[in-house]
């Protein structure tokens, strides 16, 4: 009887040891390698308070960037993939560079909304396409954690083959919790300050609330178990890919920009950043806005406030 039990016991085991590692499987496969767009949790579209102002300034905006010609450059990262990048050299050569750094699986050319503005205040521009997105190698989506140290082989570049003396970091979402990450490594004095526009706090939290909302399900154990096949398969557990403990030793300005809508990337993410971060800072609450939305519904705050913020940080 009890050898009975026992394998009985040991074949529910089996079972639901097989059941976990197929789920952590499927989420990795859905959540962490590259492939087609997924489904991601977020309420419907909100209605954009913008004026016609902003509307004009944005279809203005999107209508310059569409006939730019953009260079592509390439580079290879710590890690030996080669990672891609469009790139507009300023003509008045004023030594200034954005890198502006798109969403999960986005491409860099998703910047170009913003691409104007940076533009028109002198600056070069540099959007590259993250490592497993676009054009650029890599089979699995880092969540911020190895594109920080992308963004600072990018950084490098932009210092030795184009001389530049001030650099901004600005990221959408994903990108802006790559940038964040950044934020915490050993910079250039190049770098002078960065914007963060519906970053999460890492990776953990964020796949857990994607976790709850899409699947109704908990974060314990699947989590756990897919941050174990991850680091096997892409080298990183998602407790590491945190911008919140990054921002910590960041010392550059810092500007955290989330919209009040936002559900894919909750609003309380951002105000725990801001708390975190130690260096000198802003958060502006967008209202009305939901995730990435803040540019396009209130454009012409927006530039404002950023113009304002890049003046600071260079010291003008």
């Amino acid at each position: 009887m009890k050898k009975k039990i026992a394998w009985i016991a040991g074949s529910v085991v089996f079972l639901l040891a097989v059941l976990l590692i197929g789920a952590s499987n499927y989420f990795y496969n859905q959540g962490i390698k590259r492939g087609e767009q997924v489904e991601l949790y977020s309420e419907e579209p909100v209605e954009l308070p913008n004026s016609e102002t902003d509307q004009e300034l944005l279809a203005e905006a999107q209508d310059w960037f569409s006939v730019q010609s953009l260079a592509e450059i390439e580079m290879t990262s710590h890690d030996g993939l080669k990672l891609r990048a469009y790139y507009l050299q300023h003509p008045q050569a004023s030594g200034k560079a954005v890198i502006l750094a798109h969403g999960y699986r986005g491409y860099g050319q998703q910047m170009g909304d913003l691409a104007k503005f940076y533009y028109d205040h002198g600056f070069s521009l540099l959007m590259p396409d993250a490592r497993g997105h676009g054009e650029s190698q890599g089979d699995y989506i880092g969540y911020g954690w190895h594109d920080r140290l992308d963004i600072k082989g990018w950084i490098q570049r932009l210092i030795d083959d184009y001389k530049m003396k001030s650099i901004f970091l600005h990221g959408n979402s994903m990108g802006a919790a790559s940038v964040l990450m950044t934020s915490g490594e050993d910079l250039p004095s190049q770098v002078k300050g960065i914007i963060a526009d519906s970053g999460y706090t890492d990776a953990s939290e964020e796949l857990s609330h994607q976790l709850r909302h899409l699947y109704h399900l908990p974060a314990f154990p699947l989590i756990s178990l897919t941050s174990g096949m991850t680091k096997l398969r892409a080298g990183y557990w998602f407790g590491e890919a945190s911008a919140i403990e990054q921002v910590k030793d960041n010392t550059r300005p810092l500007f955290i920009i989330h919209g009040d809508q936002d559900e894919l990337v909750p609003t309380e993410m951002a105000h725990r950043l801001y708390e975190a971060a130690d260096s000198e800072k802003q958060l502006w609450i967008v209202p009305g806005a939901g995730h990435t939305d803040a540019y396009a519904a209130a454009t012409a705050e927006f530039q404002k406030r950023l113009e304002a913020f890049i003046e600071s940080a260079l010291g003008i």
